[in-house]
């Protein structure tokens, strides 16, 4: 009896472990074209999410294929234990070597003790850390959102619902008379009409990238994704378009945080086609 045990699952085991690797590690690339009007000439856009230090080195493979013409990482590129974060510059330093870096804060980062001290630290390597401020680069001006919202007790206010979300219309203002291609980093994708009166959506740019969700880290058949920080149950903002001008876009990420199994929902990397006709 023990040996025929063994013999149904040792192997059921081993198929198991195989699998979990595969959906955390098989790379998805999807492509999305976007005509504009506001573009002054045609580019691409590469957007990473959601590392979670893991320094996914096939992405660099890729990336450096997909020859965008900037690189926008939405948040999250490190954990907050701060893990592997040497590794961590050493791979961003990569990025640099294919395309200029635009980056934002998640909800990860905004927990370290030694927030200030990272910020400077992606900043020596070559990465543009937006923290409410705007670049301006030859294909558009960016807008990187700081908005520090997903503390734990963010979390628990927001299931109560009492959470207070800021208003950042002071920083979309700062897109007002620029008359090119105007693209908004924000870590959180719920924002941009999934709140009321301070939802994103009603401000005058192109397109908004998000990450945050991990594309509801399970999806299943029939459901969709299933669970996201901030959304809850059955989330809406987990993947994929919204809208038309301005326009969402919602990356699945890269890697896992303290849930370790991602489930038909393989890492993501996005890229973006502005087309002027």
């Amino acid at each position: 009896m023990k040996a025929l045990l063994i013999t149904l699952v040792l192997p059921a085991l081993i198929l198991f472990i195989i699998f979990c690797y595969y959906e955390n590690n098989k790379l998805d690339i999807t492509h999305y074209y976007i005509k504009s009007n506001s573009a002054k000439k045609d580019f691409r856009i590469v957007q990473l999410s959601d590392f979670h230090s893991k320094p996914f080195f096939k992405v660099i493979y890729e990336v450096e294929k997909l020859k965008p013409d900037i690189i926008c990482i939405t948040g999250d590129y490190i954990n907050d234990h701060e893990k592997r974060k040497a590794e961590m510059l050493e791979f961003g330093k990569k990025l640099l070597e294919i395309s200029p870096v635009y980056y934002i804060t998640g909800n990860h980062e905004r927990r370290l003790e030694n927030f200030e001290s990272l910020m400077n630290e992606l900043e020596d390597i070559g990465f543009s850390v937006l923290l409410n401020d705007t670049a301006q680069c030859e294909y558009c001006r960016i807008l990187g959102l700081d908005e520090n919202q997903a503390d734990f007790k963010d979390y628990k206010a927001r299931k109560k619902g009492t959470f207070v979300y800021k208003d950042m219309k002071p920083y979309f203002d700062m897109l007002e008379g620029y008359d090119g291609f105007k693209l908004v980093l924000s870590h959180f994708p719920e924002n941009f009409e999934g709140i009321k009166e301070l939802n994103y959506s009603k401000y005058d740019f192109d397109l908004q990238l998000s990450g945050h969700a991990h594309g509801g880290q399970w999806i299943m058949p029939f459901a969709g994704p299933l669970f996201s920080p901030g959304q809850g149950i059955l989330p809406k903002y987990a993947r994929g378009s919204f809208g038309e001008r301005p326009r969402l876009i919602v990356s699945r990420g890269l890697g896992n945080s303290e849930f370790p199994l991602r489930l038909f929902n393989h890492p993501e990397i996005v890229v973006i086609n502005i087309k002027t006709h």
